[in-house]
Parts: structure tokens; C-alpha cells; sequence
């Protein structure tokens, strides 16, 4: 460790006081655009799922350039058909953003169910060595619980659930963003 690591948390601090206008600014600004897409989650969900679309396309295309472009490459077939795959899922995602969206939805349903498993596991398994075991058996059941409801909702929940959970990372965010700037004092 030198002398400049020793400075890094007040060099930190000393931006995150210059800017700290922007920041607040910012917080505020996500969290009304969080908000605002609560009470528009279908819109929100979709333009979520072409976003993610044109990220995968734009992926897959460079892949099979990077692909294409390399000699005698033993496994060039397969980058070939991986990047084919990553652009036709793209184009799927992108020609029909809602019946995407019921799909990854899906997919999101049962990740928060099998985690939440996993994570019961975990903390019934450390009952006896982990002093607040129950916070890992707390975020199990809520993982589980979140599931259950997406998937009591499945297929409509695609619909809704992307967009509000994008709503949601919004308004933390900002207030995040704005406890920060709060929290550094103007001298």
C-alpha cells in the first residue's frame, strides 16, 4: 500500500462533495423516473426487453465478426453458432417484446424460487456456527414468496414484472444518490 492508496477515501469524498449538486440532482431524477414507471410497468417492461434485445444483437454481431476474422481456429464453428444463437434469440426478443418479457419472467419466477431454497438450506445449515443464521432463512422465504407470486400471476406477471422491478432499482438508486450527497457536508 503507498501513500496515494492512504488518499483514495478523501479523494472520494472530495468528489463526491465538488459534485455533490449533480448527485443530489440525480437521486431526485431517478427516483421521480422510478416512480413514473410504477405507473407504467408494461411500457416499462417492454422497452426493457428491446433494450436487452439490441444489447444481445449488438453482442451476437460482434461475436460472429470476432469469429469470422480468426484463421484456422479449431473452435471457430462453434463461436460461429453461439453468436447465430445470441442474434436469433435477439430477434425474437426484439420482434416480440411481450411474449420476451413472459418468458424471462418466467425464468426470473423460478430463479427467486430455486434461490430461495438454496438459501434455506444455507441457513438451516448454519443454524449452529452463524449467529443471525435467521436472516439467511429470512431472504430464503422472501425469494420463495416473491416466486410464488410471479408465478401465481404467470403469464400476466411478464407483463408487469420487469418493468416494475426496473422502477424499483430506479428509486433506490436515487435515494442512494441522494443519501450520498447528503451525507457529505459542504465546507
Amino acid at each position: 500500500m503507498n501513500a496515494t492508496d492512504d488518499n483514495m477515501p478523501a479523494q472520494a469524498g472530495g468528489e463526491i462533495r465538488k459534485n455533490r449538486g449533480w448527485l443530489m440532482f440525480m437521486g431526485i431524477v431517478m427516483v421521480i423516473l422510478g416512480f413514473i414507471g410504477l405507473s407504467m410497468e408494461v411500457a416499462l417492461t417492454v422497452v426493457s426487453v428491446l433494450y436487452f434485445g439490441f444489447l444481445i444483437l449488438f453482442g451476437g454481431i460482434v461475436m460472429l465478426i470476432d469469429a469470422l476474422k480468426a484463421g484456422e481456429w479449431q473452435s471457430k464453428i462453434w463461436h460461429v453458432l453461439i453468436a447465430l444463437v445470441y442474434m436469433a434469440a435477439a430477434v425474437v426478443m426484439v420482434t416480440d417484446p411481450a411474449a420476451s418479457a413472459v418468458w424471462i419472467t418466467l425464468f426470473l419466477a423460478s430463479f427467486f424460487v430455486i434461490t430461495g431454497v438454496f438459501r434455506l438450506i444455507v441457513g438451516f445449515q448454519s443454524r449452529g456456527s452463524v449467529a443471525n443464521w435467521g436472516w439467511i432463512v429470512l431472504a430464503g422465504l422472501i425469494s420463495i414468496m416473491l416466486g410464488g407470486i410471479i408465478f401465481a400471476e404467470w403469464p400476466v406477471s411478464g407483463l408487469w414484472v420487469i418493468g416494475m422491478f426496473v422502477a424499483i432499482e430506479l428509486i433506490l438508486q436515487g435515494f442512494s444518490m441522494i443519501s450520498i450527497a447528503r451525507a457529505v457536508r459542504t465546507d
